[in-house]
């Protein structure tokens, strides 16, 4: 088949495996010292594949009742099931006819940086500095790729589902149309997602501090947290500032943090129960539903009722009266 045609079965073929978007860059978008590079020298096409996380996965945190639809649908199946199925077919094609395809995942527990963390996995799980394999930069290629924009918090926004989505990539040495990068007009820098950050994670810029969020993430505000029992963290004498979500915290005693956190079961392949559930996205996305801009309708708003939080004074104990 020419490279229309293989264009035209790339997207095929990923959207009956449930990517839910297919983009495509051309490696002139990218510059000479881009890891992509160093990771397959001979690509000529990035591809990118994005898939829709269902609302009904961020319902129950949502709500305050249920966790684990986010964490074990959302982040596990998706990363480990889904998307890796879809790249493996979509590879399949293209080397079918007779080029190369190399998928490329985010490496969840690989970091090349000494002391930086990933919010989404136990942070002992985690291997830094011991590799030097190169890692692409994921979202600054998705927008390469047409896909969406950079939010201000650096998630992927898209038209559809703003950051509700997932995504990967593979790069190929088939030459492949690319697809036209939309200019940036779902983000108007309106700082929501700064402010729902339960940690106060992201800073005036947009910039995320790694430890912070995944101290946070994993339910360190109690005020935020069904499962916290009201004599969380005696040892800490920062206990009500940790609770509250305004204690700035370090790599070391973020560890320490998290070292005290037994609230909600992780899920297999070291991926931790999201207590926040990315509430730094669903601000974003409720934003850009009330804008209107998503393309993506549903008969119902997703927030449906004033958000819902606890005292921190509810977790005062008798000696600190």
């Amino acid at each position: 088949m020419n490279a229309q045609e293989l264009k035209a079965k790339i997207i095929e073929v990923a959207k009956a495996n449930w990517a839910d978007a297919v983009g495509f860059a051309s490696v002139n978008r990218f510059k000479k010292d881009d890891p992509i590079f160093k990771i397959m020298p001979e690509t000529k096409t990035v591809i990118c594949l994005v898939f829709r996380l269902l609302r009904g996965m961020y319902r129950g945190i949502e709500e305050g009742s249920t966790y684990y639809q986010y964490t074990t649908m959302a982040v596990e199946n998706m990363e480990e099931t889904i998307m890796p199925m879809a790249q493996i077919r979509v590879a399949n094609l293209i080397e079918s006819q007779g080029f190369i395809a190399l998928p490329q995942r985010r490496h969840q527990t690989i970091m090349a940086e000494e002391n930086d963390t990933n919010p989404e996995v136990a942070y002992d799980a985690i291997f830094r500095g011991k590799t030097q394999e190169p890692q692409m930069n994921f979202i600054d290629t998705a927008v390469q790729c047409g896909v969406g924009e950079k939010g201000f918090h650096g998630a992927l926004l898209t038209d559809e589902y703003g950051p509700m989505v997932r995504y990967c990539f593979l790069l190929t040495d088939a030459e492949i149309d690319e697809t036209l990068i939309p200019a940036p007009h779902l983000c108007d820098q309106c700082g929501k997602c700064v402010q729902a950050c339960p940690g106060k994670a992201i800073d005036e810029n947009g910039k995320v501090d790694n430890w912070q969020c995944t101290v946070y993430y994993n339910g360190a505000n109690g005020t935020k947290n069904p499962f916290m029992n009201p004599d969380a963290f005696l040892a800490f004498e920062n206990r009500l500032e940790i609770i509250a979500g305004e204690a700035k915290v370090d790599p070391e005693t973020a560890r320490k943090i998290l070292d005290n956190i037994y609230f909600y079961p992780p899920a297999q392949h070291a991926y931790q129960c999201s207590i926040c559930g990315r509430a730094c996205d669903i601000a974003c996305y409720v934003h850009l539903e009330e804008k209107g801009v998503l393309k993506k309708k549903f008969h119902d708003k997703f927030r449906k009722r004033e958000p819902w939080s606890f005292d921190v004074n509810d977790f005062v104990i008798k000696k600190e009266k």
